[in-house]
């Protein structure tokens, strides 16, 4: 009887061991895809979306050494600032495209005045803070670049108004008179680009404007054009 029971224990015991082994191989397995995934969540989050205020740019971001370029091409809006002794002057081969288009403008009965084009950073500077004293700062910030971040400070950017009109100038008027239907049908065959269109306010940080063009190349901006996209659009990038 007492062999019986020896041997009955020693059984139940053995089996329990290997039950036991088994779960816990079990509960193992079953946790490592778990920890993995939860790794990968952290990574994301630790690469998505940087804290922004409320103006939508970056909170604590630092001046860089260097100004930033995608594919080649120098963009600036309120996630890649420019150092603020970044002066590069206004863009030659801009100005010069810019004048080809004005001689197609004049065949078409218009005529261009570039009003505004390179601005450095304290005229920026300048600019934004009076737009912060007249408006505030959360409506300064839906039209107007905080020093560092303006497109203009690239020599690349262009205010373009019809010349006679300067009551039109750098207001939403321009896009509905004749003169400002052809520049935005026809400013990509030269090489600019509509840089705030309509509709794509989430997507370049900025209201609509009509005036404000970007020169990037012909190709670029028969791409940009015909996509009804945006430069941050085309370079993948967060505006």
């Amino acid at each position: 009887m007492r062999l019986k029971t020896f041997t009955w224990t020693a059984t139940l015991l053995l089996s329990s061991s290997i039950l036991l082994a088994a779960c816990s191989e079990q509960k193992e397995q079953s946790n490592e895809p778990k920890k993995e995934q939860t790794s990968q969540q952290t990574t994301n989050t630790e690469k998505g979306q940087e804290k922004r205020d409320a103006g939508g740019y970056i909170i604590n971001q630092k001046t860089p050494k260097k100004e930033h370029y995608v594919k080649g091409v120098l963009i600036a809006n309120k996630v890649y600032p420019m150092p603020q002794n970044f002066a590069p002057g206004e863009s030659k081969e801009a100005r010069k495209a810019f004048e080809q288009l004005n001689k197609a403008a004049k065949k078409a009965g218009y005529t261009f005045d570039a009003f505004s084009t390179y601005r450095s950073y304290d005229r920026q500077k300048v600019l934004y803070d009076g737009y912060v004293k007249r408006d505030g700062k959360e409506a300064a910030d839906t039209y107007s670049a905080r020093p560092g971040f303006s497109e203009h400070q690239t020599g690349l950017a262009f205010d373009i108004g019809e010349v006679g009109k300067p009551g039109d100038y750098a207001d939403d008027r321009f896009g509905e008179t004749e003169a400002g239907k052809w520049l935005a049908e026809n400013a990509h065959k030269y090489g600019f680009i509509m840089r705030y269109p309509k509709g794509k306010e989430k997507v370049t940080g900025y209201k609509h404007e009509s005036w404000h063009f970007r020169y990037v190349g012909e190709k670029i901006a028969t791409e940009i054009y015909e996509n009804n996209s945006t430069l941050e659009e085309y370079l993948g990038a967060k505006g």
